[in-house]
């Protein structure tokens, strides 16, 4: 079968083809987004322990960012070598790359089996202290997250596999469906069954795999340009390290996240204001500062795929089309999505004093953050889109450059500057909207490189 003829990623207009590629992705980021807010809410709603229970998922939370991370990094090579080979029409070097997608998550999934099994009491005890509950809650969280991790990783690249020949809608089913899954199953679980932290991990791991299963007969029922015979399923370590050699960057990048969270709650901890006040604003903000952030990774995500196939064909019309438009979505999705938190910062807020833990000044503070912060989402959406192009295009380390400007380089001074200054709990959130912009201002430099290195060589 002639894929080129057959993939829409080759004939249909690159404008309505991203927003008919982009909004699934979009939706399908929101809503891992959302379901994580939901996660939070349920488990510090729990009667009597849910401080500790929240404490617990906190600790936690690091090694559920590598799992991410892993499988974010793999999907994300994966997706790009697997589109350009397609676009290549080289289809049974994308046959390859697919069984080698699935070979890694088996590999992957065993290294987090062993560390469930024996090294998550040994982390959890690193950071909860002489607390004993924290450690019994957050070693059973852990254990169950890694022990069941193939869910996680494995959707993750089944996935890519749809999103690469562009059936996205596909692929946004498999996502709903695990998200919406987890939110019913953590209510059960968590308060009529009375299975506590435990309960909110078996809820999480059920819609992993219910999305897992879902995208798995999607891609061997409906990707008909891939063969899913288990032949392929062997390792190939040049076509493995050219999935790393891209994807590499986006596993980094989306570990930085977990830098950037843990190095500002050690400065905002440390500065003259209310740690309580402060750290817990943040946290807050951080959670649903999330939503338009996974929105741009969904655009993001959406110019990889497009722009990798057409990179691989070597259409420059398509190509110059795919980075203007690209482009163009993530700075509109972003925009309107400032405006949205400009209006609903304090009823967003609000949400997280249901459970009990914050005070009236946390809101405030946190709707104040919103509002400041959310002025640089803009900047973050163009600077995430032209990630999407750097890695398209075959760079690895210039989209981790920019990730760290983003999220390390510039916020870590800048808020420690803030701290300095009297009226802290207004001024430190200055820092990510100046840190999105002077990284927004480098990546137009970086993209004009980069643009006359790889495309303005294709006739």
């Amino acid at each position: 079968m002639n894929s080129q003829s057959q993939n829409k990623m080759a004939i249909e207009p690159i404008k309505p083809l991203l927003w008919k590629m982009g909004l699934p992705m979009i939706v399908s980021m929101v809503l891992q987004a959302l379901y994580n807010v939901v996660d939070s809410v349920f488990v510090t709603n729990m009667e009597g322990t849910g401080a500790v229970a929240n404490q617990a998922l906190t600790i936690a939370f690091p090694i559920q960012i590598l799992i991410i991370a892993i499988g974010v990094g793999t999907g994300v090579g994966l997706n790009a070598l697997l589109s350009k080979s397609l676009g290549e029409k080289e289809n049974e070097k994308a046959n390859m790359i697919a069984g080698n997608g699935i070979f890694l998550v088996i590999v992957f999934y065993a290294v987090f089996l062993l560390f469930g099994l024996f090294g998550a009491e040994g982390f959890i005890s690193l950071f909860s202290g002489d607390n004993a509950l924290v450690q019994a809650m957050g070693t059973d969280y852990l254990k169950i997250c890694c022990c069941f991790s193939l869910g996680a990783i494995g959707f993750t690249v089944y996935e890519k596999l749809l999103q690469s020949t562009g059936k996205t809608m596909l692929s946004t089913i498999a996502q709903v469906t695990g998200a919406v899954s987890n939110i019913v199953l953590d209510y059960i679980f968590i308060y009529p069954l009375k299975m506590g932290v435990a309960g909110a991990a078996w809820a999480t791991v059920a819609g992993q795999f219910i999305s897992m299963f879902i995208a798995m007969a999607f891609h061997y029922t409906k990707n008909r340009e891939i063969d899913g015979n288990v032949k392929y399923i062997r390792p190939n370590m040049g076509l493995i390290k050219g999935i790393y050699s891209i994807g590499i960057s986006a596993a980094l990048m989306q570990t930085l996240l977990s830098v950037m969270m843990a190095g500002t709650n050690a400065i905002l901890g440390a500065s003259s204001a209310d740690p309580v006040v402060l750290v817990g604003s943040f946290g807050i903000y951080y959670k649903i500062q999330q939503i338009p952030l996974f929105s741009a990774f969904g655009i993001s995500n959406t110019i990889i795929s497009v722009l990798s196939f057409n990179y691989g064909m070597k259409d420059r019309k398509r190509i110059d089309e795919c980075i203007k438009y690209g482009i163009i979505d993530g700075v509109v999705v972003t925009g309107v999505l400032t405006v949205v938190f400009e209006i609903f910062a304090r009823p967003l807020s609000g949400l997280f004093g249901l459970t009990g833990g914050g005070t009236e000044e946390i809101i405030v503070t946190c709707a104040r953050a919103l509002r400041i912060a959310s002025i640089g989402f803009v900047f973050m959406g163009f600077s995430v889109a032209v990630q999407g192009v750097l890695q398209s295009i075959r760079f690895a380390i210039r989209p981790l450059v920019l990730a760290a400007l983003r999220l390390v380089v510039f916020v870590f001074p800048l808020a420690y500057f803030f701290t300095l200054t009297p009226n802290v709990t207004y001024s430190v959130w200055l820092t990510f909207p100046i840190a999105e912009a002077l990284t927004a201002v480098i990546a137009i430099f970086v993209l004009k490189k980069s643009y006359k290195q790889r495309i303005n060589i294709i006739e």
